[in-house]
């Protein structure tokens, strides 16, 4: 796990009331994070993930998942790092409203 990854997952996912896992298969591929009470991924993407050819496997990999009725939220390293509580925000929003 990265420095963001290990951030996200001690200091805000084991402390909601929602189970996540962490690097979670799901089809073909390997989530981040996984909540599935929510079908909910939590993707965290460094600088890799901004190159053309990387872009275009994510967004494969993000209508593949959404097929299966799984949301995904993507975070960058960077925003990981200058607006945790947002990110932390972002995500409870998003699977209280997936769990409705």
């Amino acid at each position: 796990m990265t420095k963001e990854e290990k951030h996200l997952w001690y200091d805000f996912l084991k402390k909601i009331p929602y189970q996540f896992n962490r690097q979670k298969v799901i089809g073909k591929y390997i989530a981040d994070f996984y909540c599935s009470k929510a079908k909910l991924v939590v993707e965290l993407d460094g600088s890799q993930h901004y190159e053309e050819e990387k872009q275009r496997k994510d967004k494969e990999r993000d209508q593949y998942l959404s097929e299966m009725g799984v949301k995904v939220l993507r975070f960058s390293n960077l925003e990981m790092l200058e607006n945790f509580k947002g990110v932390c925000s972002a995500i409870l929003i998003e699977i209280e409203k997936r769990i409705k």
